[in-house]
């Protein structure tokens, strides 16, 4: 990679980056204003290459050692010198304008490193610390991208977080399975008389829908604690968050109507739904 590449052509590869992924995360991008926008497709362009470099290793430890030649290689970027990762220096600029506590993008990336090493979650606080690793953390990235103007703004926005993570792993039970994974939290699954071998081997029991449905309501409860930040950021970005919200809260709504059959196939809302929850948002801007 040219090592001379400039702030401008690294935002915009970036949002090439985010254009062609068209995730939740980027379809919510749409309501914001261009500036704002630009600097979240920055961030997503950075989880993006993190996610990556874990994923297209060959084994944990090839993942781990990646990550942390990754880390370095961020330090040096944010300490504006030149490193070979085209991203990085719109990274930089996004952290410098908006004064974005760095410490959060290096926990972002405890949190990718704990899924190279960590399979099982015995309690919802250990649970806890990786959702909020993988994503507060991103909610505490982008908060002043956002805009806030007390920091009491931080507590929901570390809520919406978990409320999202959560969801994602409700959605995802089957898929994380098939990699050896398990995040439900051990506790619970004894609690509702869930075995691994039950999720192993997709098996759909009314102990697991009870299991899924107390999760559910956790998951709820985190919404429920995020609600009141809408009113706390900047009116340019409420429609982005709204639209978050609305995503995921609907991936939440859709596992429940479908009674936790997440065995049956991913869950997922359509790209005619998304657009219409961007249209519906666009005027809170």
């Amino acid at each position: 990679m040219d090592m001379n590449v400039s702030v401008s052509e690294s935002y915009q590869l970036c949002g090439e980056l985010a254009r062609k992924a068209r995730t939740n995360f980027y379809v919510s991008f749409l309501a914001m204003p261009k500036a704002k926008r630009e600097a979240m497709c920055v961030v997503y362009a950075f989880m993006r290459r993190s996610d990556d470099i874990a994923d297209d290793a060959p084994n944990p430890a090839a993942a781990s050692a990646g990550l942390r030649a990754w880390r370095e290689t961020l330090t040096v970027a944010l300490d504006g010198r030149e490193t070979s990762e085209a991203i990085l220096p719109a990274l930089a600029d996004v952290v410098k304008r908006y004064g974005i506590e760095s410490r959060y993008l290096f926990e972002l990336l405890d949190g990718t490193e704990m899924d190279q090493t960590k399979t099982r979650f015995e309690s919802f606080e250990e649970l806890y610390q990786y959702c909020y690793r993988v994503a507060s953390c991103v909610g505490l990235v982008v908060m002043p991208i956002f805009g806030y103007s007390d920091k009491v703004a931080l507590v929901p926005a570390e809520a919406c977080g978990i409320a999202f993570q959560l969801t994602n792993i409700l959605r995802d039970v089957k898929e994380d399975a098939g990699k050896g994974r398990i995040y439900l939290p051990a506790e619970d699954m004894r609690r509702f008389g869930v075995q691994e071998d039950d999720i192993m081997n997709s098996r759909y029991t009314p102990q697991f829908v009870e299991l899924m449905r107390f999760e559910a309501q956790r998951a709820r409860d985190y919404y429920a604690k995020a609600k009141p930040l809408l009113g706390m950021i900047s009116p340019d970005s409420r429609g982005t968050l709204a639209v978050m919200m609305e995503v995921y809260g609907g991936l939440l709504d859709r596992i429940e109507a479908r009674e936790f059959r997440v065995f049956d196939g991913r869950v997922r809302l359509s790209g005619s739904e998304k657009l219409w929850i961007v249209l519906k948002n666009w005027r809170r801007r």
